[in-house]
């Protein structure tokens, strides 16, 4: 599934640690692995002001940005030859330039797990690039949970049974095939999507009805991880989606989360946008981002 990954740097911790766990996919698929650093010269409303960058200035970013893909290089064991490049300009624009003209399968990142962020990669551009971008998005923060790049034992596919959500389930299983992983399939019943006051008390038999509904769409998940000869666990639980995945997670020491989005900021499914974000930024473990705005289909 994976032939070649492409590994965004700014130099953090966060990106070094993405960069560990995409040589780790890398070398488990005999994918090539493709290293860049972009050296952010925009003008209007980026984090330079003037006309244009003085050369000393471009200089010194540059000689930056070569020391920064060198350490990566140094820090990664690839399966093979690195590729590296270092690019100017806006960072989303050309990672996913980058991603088009060399056919990537795969873009593995880090992220501070925030909003305000203080490095490029960190946040904003991570979450414009897991919109932006037609392949999965491997996004990775370095915390402890982190520091394991393989195998990965126990790998999580939350769903709501949506068709972008569904969006995650085969690269899923591919991974999980190639390291002898555990799929999860996890639905949460999304109270706060029904429920109008904190007063009002659902009907049984409509938690009933969402819950056996639930267990449909999870089902489906096993059966296909299944086929590719994948150990399978099946979960319905009610609350909230966000909260209740990491919540799952962390008790089951999973190690990736995998999960659709829809590729934009307008969203109504909870795992297609809002929830998805709120598990990048939170989440202590790599989460694996599978942009469906080309599988959308009916989502009403």
């Amino acid at each position: 599934m994976f032939d070649s990954i492409l590994v965004p740097t700014d130099g953090s911790e966060h990106a070094t640690r993405a960069a560990e766990h995409g040589a780790a996919l890398a070398r488990a698929f005999g994918a090539s692995l493709h290293v860049i650093a972009v050296i952010d010269t925009r003008t209007a409303g980026g984090p330079f002001s003037g006309d244009d960058l003085e050369d000393e200035t471009l200089d010194r970013m540059t000689a930056d940005a070569e020391e920064t893909v060198a350490a990566i290089t140094d820090a990664v064991d690839a399966a093979g030859a690195i590729q590296t490049t270092i690019r100017k300009g806006d960072p989303v624009d050309e990672i996913c330039a980058y991603r088009d003209d060399h056919d990537v399968d795969l873009i593995a990142m880090g992220t501070h797990g925030r909003t305000g962020v203080g490095r490029y990669l960190a946040g904003s551009v991570t979450e414009s690039v897991v919109r932006q971008a037609d392949v999965p998005v491997l996004t990775v923060r370095a915390t402890d949970r982190s520091r394991d790049t393989a195998p990965y034992d126990d790998i999580l596919v939350p769903t709501d049974g949506s068709t972008p959500a569904a969006a995650a389930v085969e690269p899923a299983c591919e991974i999980a095939a190639q390291f002898d992983a555990r799929v999860h399939a996890l639905n949460v019943v999304n109270l706060s999507n029904i429920a109008t006051g904190s007063e009002y008390t659902l009907p049984k038999d409509l938690i009933e009805t969402l819950e056996s509904q639930g267990e449909k769409v999870t089902e489906r998940i096993a059966a296909r991880a299944r086929e590719s000869g994948v150990e399978t666990v099946t979960r319905v639980v009610s609350g909230f989606p966000a909260a209740d995945i990491l919540e799952y997670a962390d008790e089951n020491g999973i190690d990736l989360i995998a999960m659709g989005t829809a590729g934009r900021t307008g969203l109504n499914r909870f795992l297609v946008g809002s929830t998805t974000e709120r598990i990048i930024r939170h989440a202590d473990m790599p989460v694996l981002a599978v942009n469906a705005r080309d599988q959308r289909g009916d989502e009403a």
